[in-house]
């Protein structure tokens, strides 16, 4: 008897993750949209929304460089796994490529990292106001979704990495 799970089930499991990952292809373009964050200087006037967008708007305007630097890491490196991910999922290219696209999900993470980092700074100084937005919640639903369907096609299409589960060796 062998280890593989029943082919019905790897076929939906490819169906859902495909699903999943052409879901990120819309949802990204939304997040970077959205308002990740509501930030004002004193508390009586309104708070002035910032999206990945809007942030690298005005980023360039002060840091080309930088804002480089988080167009590769909010826009470039998540979008760019996501389709290298489809593209594997698909059959379109070779499954060698998934060690890079992983890679370019860690990029991504990182990009997440320096947003707590700002919020985190921005409310210990105390000066001024800064609150959380959904943009920001949806923003990192999609990175770690994207980690999520990476894993599960790594393991779906290299055998060796997967793990057999205890009772598939009953019987």
């Amino acid at each position: 008897m062998s280890n593989d799970p029943p082919q019905k089930d790897v076929g939906r499991t490819k169906t859902l993750l495909r699903f999943l990952n052409l879901s990120l292809l819309i949802l990204y373009p939304v997040a970077w949209g959205a308002p990740l964050l509501r930030a004002g200087v004193l508390p009586l006037f309104g708070l002035t929304e910032i999206s990945v967008l809007s942030g690298l708007r005005s980023l360039w305007q002060t840091d080309m460089f930088l804002a480089l630097v988080v167009a590769l890491f909010a826009l470039a490196a998540p979008y760019a796994k996501t389709v290298g991910l489809t593209l594997v999922q698909f059959d379109l290219i070779r499954p060698r490529t998934l060690p890079i696209l992983q890679v370019a999900g860690k990029l991504a993470m990182a990009d997440v990292f320096l947003i707590a980092l700002y919020v985190t700074l921005a409310k210990g100084i105390g000066i001024g106001r800064i609150e959380t937005a959904w943009g920001l919640y949806l923003f990192i639903a999609c990175i770690l979704a994207s980690v999520f369907i990476g894993y599960h096609t790594q393991n779906l299409v290299d055998p060796r990495r997967q793990t057999s589960h205890p009772t598939s060796r009953l019987g």
